[in-house]
């Protein structure tokens, strides 16, 4: 097992230390391998070595202006995280020079292995009950008009970590009157009394991001399924259709064209009103390897697909776009719409393929399934 200082030795080399990756400072749980880099639909493709070079629209200015400075001092005395950090995100310095972050509820180690994401995977060790209280007293210092809200996952809990969610939201709106909340939320493995406790707190947005196209759904995001995470948005627009709705795509994985067009009509069916689509980029050696660059061109064209000929009410979509990219404007902006043919949940009983036993290369979820209180 991988103790957390050689996990920081990864962090520090980028190089893969026999125990597997798993960024630097991790407090709240035991780090695990990710598993191999390597997945089936990549055996025929020319992937993009790590440290090749980037195109010059993937280039963006390093953090540390005095906003940035502030908001990671404040991060860390009120021990908090953000997914800003934790994945690494490429809009860190323009996102908290504009006083702007994603906090990262339910620790920093997430419980799901997924080959893309710079989030760590392991077991987690502790659930902090008080969290809610201290990031909306961060929101209320920061004085936020907008805030996202995202997490790891935690299928070792009951509700999945919902009704953590749910206080977080409550806490914000009693003390930061007029501030609008986003949330980015698992699929609590297809819990629909879990969703209800999210949605009926009363987020202006609830996101869930399907990430890729069916056909590589089951490698690189082998702890969830793909009809899953599209009817779980379908279901938040029928228990509220006021609200909005929104999912993330990424490209530049190993999806063709046709598939990406087929992602974004499925999603479209469940009636999701915000899709944001950016370029994949590979954390570590640990995680599968960029299959191409996607350009600015290729992205504006599935900007107007996806606004004039599916129907989305507002489309985000760029090389350095992620889930909050541009967050507030659209809780601002965007009227929902109303709920699509999709609005039940789908797939809730069947196991995910890193459930399955033998569903080798993929890091198998270590947890007790039939656990006391387990739904």
């Amino acid at each position: 097992m991988q103790d957390r200082s050689e996990g920081r030795r990864v962090a520090e080399s980028g190089t893969r230390a026999p125990g597997g990756y798993a960024p630097a400072g991790k407090n709240t749980g035991t780090v695990k391998p990710k598993g191999t880099s390597r997945i089936r639909a990549h055996e025929d493709l020319e992937t993009v070595e790590l440290r090749a070079r980037k195109p010059g629209w993937l280039k963006v200015r390093s953090p540390g202006g005095q906003n940035y400075l502030r908001l990671q001092r404040l991060m860390r005395t009120q021990s908090l995280h953000t997914v800003c950090e934790e994945a690494a995100c490429p809009n860190i310095g323009e996102c908290w020079e504009a006083g702007t972050a994603t906090f990262m509820i339910l620790g920093d180690v997430c419980t799901r292995a997924c080959k893309y994401c710079g989030v760590a995977h392991g077991m987690p060790e502790t659930l902090d009950t008080e969290e809610p209280t201290r990031v909306a007293d961060a929101v209320e210092a920061m004085q936020l008009e907008h805030v996202v809200i995202t997490s790891v996952n935690r299928d070792e809990l009951p509700d999945g970590g919902a009704g953590i969610y749910a206080e977080t939201i409550r806490q914000i709106h009693e003390r930061v009157p007029g501030c609008s909340v986003e949330v980015l939320i698992p699929d609590f493995k297809g819990d629909e009394e879990a969703l209800k406790l999210v949605v009926d707190a009363g987020p202006e947005i609830l996101g869930h991001n399907l990430e890729t196209v069916e056909r590589l759904h089951p490698e690189v995001r082998p702890g969830g399924r793909y009809w899953r995470s599209i009817s779980f948005l379908g279901a938040a627009k029928r228990m509220n259709p006021s609200g909005l709705t929104k999912t993330g795509i990424i490209l530049g994985m190993g999806e063709e064209e046709e598939e990406i067009r087929q992602a974004m009509a499925d999603v479209r069916e469940a009636g999701v009103d915000i899709l944001t689509l950016g370029q994949y980029l590979r954390p570590s050696v640990a995680h599968i390897p960029v299959a191409r660059w996607v350009g600015p061109e290729e992205f504006s064209h599935w900007k107007k697909v996806g606004e004039e000929e599916l129907g989305f009410a507002h489309v985000e979509s760029g090389p350095l776009v992620r889930s909050s990219y541009h967050a507030k404007e659209q809780a601002r902006e965007v009227e929902a719409g109303a709920p699509g043919a999709i609005s039940e949940v789908m797939e809730a009983d069947i196991p995910a393929p890193a459930e399955v036993v033998g569903f080798s290369p993929l890091v198998q979820l270590e947890m007790d399934r039939n656990r006391e209180g387990g739904r």
